[in-house]
């Protein structure tokens, strides 16, 4: 088994890229990079990466990146409306988004271990 890991941690990033809509139930998953989303993500659906999420357009379901640990891992929403955002493991809901931020281009970040939003121009 360790082994096995220790290869897997070899292997080149496996981005993956999604050009339809994430529709409530489903789950998309890029485990060793980072996942584009060309569209938008439903109420319902959720978005796992090793890597990074970008988000070009409305962002209304879960999305954690840096899901194995990767602290450096970001989230970009081209509309933010989510439900929950994580990375690397600390996550923030839609309840205690910082006001402003709902509709918004947004930045998700970790900073000082704390996760960080800023709305991007």
């Amino acid at each position: 088994q360790r082994r096995a890991d220790k290869l897997e941690r070899l292997l080149p990033p496996d981005n993956k890229i999604i050009t339809a809509p994430v529709r409530s139930g489903q789950l998309v998953v890029a485990e060793r990079g980072d996942l584009t989303v060309v569209g938008s993500v439903t109420s319902g659906a959720e978005l796992v990466a090793g890597g990074s999420i970008h988000v070009y357009g409305r962002m209304r379901g879960r999305a954690k990146a840096g899901a194995y640990g990767d602290e450096s891992a970001r989230i970009f929403c081209g509309r933010l409306e989510a439900e929950l955002l994580a990375i690397a493991g600390l996550y923030k809901t839609n309840e205690t988004f910082r006001e402003g931020l709902s509709g918004r281009n947004v930045h998700v970040f970790l900073e000082d271990e704390t996760l960080k939003m800023e709305v991007l121009a």
